[in-house]
């Protein structure tokens, strides 16, 4: 009788054991609440001065965190060619989402920018040695998206230009989400700590953001009121200083197309936080489109 050993995953095959699959569960969580939080924080402050203000104090909490655990975040090396790239990739994803949330609808949105997850499983085939999906787990990522499109609704053809557009930004957002993670898989940022990746991506989006923000004309007329503070600091520190970070230590440790196939749980969530906070329906269309994401997201992850 003989034993048999199987060489240990890298960080790239690595499926997510349990621990790393009840996290990126509640990163989504945490994700679809901020859904609820940026609208709420809309009347007083404008999307793109959001995102930029966000960043920044993120990145003054990053440092701070940083510099207490003595992690070096200094970007004079190899790895900066890379960062700049993350972050103008990481500032358009934001530009073009927020931007083509004007145009179009939101369940139209939703559909288009979850072309994500199909940008990082094919783009990881080529990218990411070893990372490859089988039949079924390409079963799964689609059941996944019907779910998501049962959720919230095919989008039918439009005819007016400006919906079109905002859906050409939403779709472009979406490509630029997964490119975003690929870069951090698949280049010398793999091989850093995930605050310095985190740090380069805040740092290189916020004079991008910055800039379009004044472009278009986005002002702060009066002071935020309470609600909007309240929210933007749940997205400044919550959603952009601790869960981004958790998402890149994720990215770095585990498959990125398998953590990817998650991220369809974020908009479910969403609706759920419409629910709990804003008093929005849920349908039993919603509950089977649940189960459709759930469903597939369990063929994603099964073992061989």
């Amino acid at each position: 009788m003989t034993a048999t050993t199987q060489a240990p995953h890298n960080s790239a095959t690595r499926p997510l054991d349990l621990g790393a699959a009840a996290l990126i569960i509640f990163l989504c969580l945490c994700w679809g609440f901020n859904q609820v939080a940026v609208k709420l924080a809309l009347p007083d402050i404008p999307p793109l001065v959001q995102a930029t203000l966000r960043n920044v104090g993120a990145v003054l909490i990053i440092w701070g965190y940083a510099r207490a655990r003595g992690i070096s975040l200094d970007m004079r090396d190899a790895t900066l060619g890379a960062g700049i790239v993350a972050g103008i990739l990481f500032a358009t994803e934001f530009i073009f989402i927020y931007r083509g949330l004007l145009y179009t609808t939101v369940s139209r949105a939703t559909l288009f920018i979850y072309i994500a997850p199909f940008v990082v499983v094919i783009g990881s085939h080529f990218m990411v040695p070893g990372d490859r999906f089988r039949w079924s787990q390409w079963l799964g990522l689609l059941m996944s998206f019907v779910g998501i499109a049962l959720a919230f609704g095919v989008p039918v053809p439009s005819a007016d230009p400006h919906q079109l557009f905002g859906d050409a930004l939403m779709l472009l957002g979406g490509i630029a989400w997964g490119f975003t993670t690929l870069v951090v898989k698949a280049t010398s940022l793999a091989r850093i700590t995930p605050e310095k990746t985190l740090q380069y991506q805040l740092v290189f989006s916020i004079p991008l953001m910055g800039l379009m923000s004044w472009l278009l004309g986005e002002r702060i007329t009066n002071f935020p009121g309470s609600v909007a503070l309240w929210s933007f600091a749940y997205q400044t520190i919550w959603v952009v200083a601790i869960t981004f970070l958790l998402w890149f230590m994720l990215v770095l440790r585990y498959s990125a197309s398998r953590l990817s196939a998650f991220t369809f749980l974020t908009p479910l969530f969403g609706v759920f936080a419409g629910y709990v906070i804003m008093g929005d329906p849920i349908t039993p269309g919603f509950v089977a489109a649940a189960a459709l994401v759930i469903g597939g997201l369990i063929l994603v992850n099964m073992p061989k």
